[in-house]
């Protein structure tokens, strides 16, 4: 792409790769961004920003769009972009660019960020542009001299501290498993060891802050819940995803250290919280999810809910221990000083502080328009009016 724009514009083209966990060989990608005639290089280590800055967010909102996906993409664009357009601004660039392609949702988060940190930036997807096959691609490197790390392995991935996504070859067709090949950071439940894991996971102020008592830096701390979650076999999703742009997609990931602190967050908030709250707050973190996924993290909307969405994380302090066991986990254990479980009032013996005779009336109160509605539909039902 880099030197497609040398050639379509006349540019001369900048490199920046942000690092947020993609384990990539970040000297690497500077040399070969030399050898296709760049003529500066940026690498950036974004991981500690993009966890505290998205990542954390999006663990307080629970987010999993359409139940599944825990945003590992998608949290990392609006960074990426926001990289992009701060290394243009300080270059004095007229464009930025980015690789993305015209059926998937990361060309809106791109564009729509740019746009609203930079207007005046000239935005170019070459991907988006040329409509050119992989194949077409990879003889348009090789035909100017561009080395092209080519594997018989027909997948496309992506990753980073959050979750790895994996695409194409036999994954397009929804009918057919996911061969054991494409996942690297879980093993599969039937190789998982046969005896559970456990694992305390520590909450303040709505994220996990340490592991098993061990208080970790924000980024070392997720990339040990993903080996241990990974090794016990959790974390992989597969499911039907409904994108942006309109289309249904097959999408695999793997979210280990996601999935397990989803899940805990979620128990721990529904010890803290009242029922008010967790029921509200489940449409709040919907419709945050919503606009994390569809490109809008610079949207009004979304500052407006994380107000809220703060507020109730207050009180979300913590410990939660989850049960790993052959790709499945469970939250089996739970405290915290701010609980408003009682294990008084809802214990059986008949000493509790509860006092059962109360809950006569209050079904008589709760039940009157049902049962006052149901009394009018029987009388009219026999022909008698009310």
């Amino acid at each position: 792409m880099a030197k497609w724009i040398q050639e379509k514009y006349g540019a001369e083209v900048i490199t920046v790769t942000v690092d947020v966990g993609q384990l990539d060989d970040m000297k690497e990608i500077e040399k070969r961004s030399k050898a296709v005639g760049a003529k500066k290089h940026y690498s950036i280590d974004a991981k500690k920003e993009f966890v505290t800055e998205y990542v954390y967010p999006a663990i307080r909102a629970n987010a999993l769009y359409e139940g599944k996906y825990p945003l590992s993409s998608a949290l990392s664009r609006p960074l990426i972009a926001q990289k992009l357009v701060e290394i243009a601004l300080k270059e004095g660039a007229s464009a930025v660019a980015h690789g993305c392609t015209g059926r998937g949702n990361d060309q809106v988060r791109f564009d729509v960020t740019i746009k609203s940190l930079a207007p005046h930036l000239k935005i170019i997807a070459p991907v988006r542009e040329w409509g050119l096959t992989r194949e077409e691609e990879i003889k348009y490197a090789v035909e100017r001299g561009i080395e092209v790390p080519c594997s018989d392995k027909p997948y496309s991935i992506d990753q980073n501290l959050w979750g790895r996504a994996i695409e194409c070859g036999i994954l397009d067709d929804p009918d057919h498993e996911p061969p054991d090949e494409v996942f690297e950071w879980t093993v599969s439940p039937e190789k998982a060891p046969e005896k559970p894991e456990y694992v305390a996971i520590d909450f303040e102020n709505g994220v996990p802050i340490a592991i098993n008592g061990e208080e970790l830096d924000p980024v070392k701390l997720i990339g040990e819940l993903n080996k241990i979650a990974g090794r016990n076999g959790v974390g992989r999703i597969d499911h039907i995803e409904d994108r942006l742009v309109g289309l249904k997609s097959r999408e695999v990931y793997e979210c280990p250290a996601a999935t397990v602190i989803l899940e805990a967050h979620k128990d721990l908030e529904k010890m803290v919280l009242t029922r008010h709250e967790v029921l509200f707050k489940q449409q709040i973190d919907s419709q945050w999810t919503f606009l994390a996924y569809a490109g809008l993290w610079l949207d009004p909307l979304k500052e407006d809910l994380e107000a809220f969405i703060n507020k109730t994380q207050e009180r979300v302090n913590g410990k939660v221990h989850v049960k790993l066991y052959k790709g499945g986990l469970r939250v089996v254990r739970r405290s915290s000083k701010f609980s408003i479980y009682s294990q008084n009032l809802v214990n059986y013996n008949i000493k509790t502080s509860f006092n059962q005779v109360y809950a006569e009336g209050f079904i008589e109160l709760w039940g009157l328009p049902t049962t006052v509605y149901n009394a009018l539909k029987n009388s009219l039902k026999g022909g008698r009016n009310v």
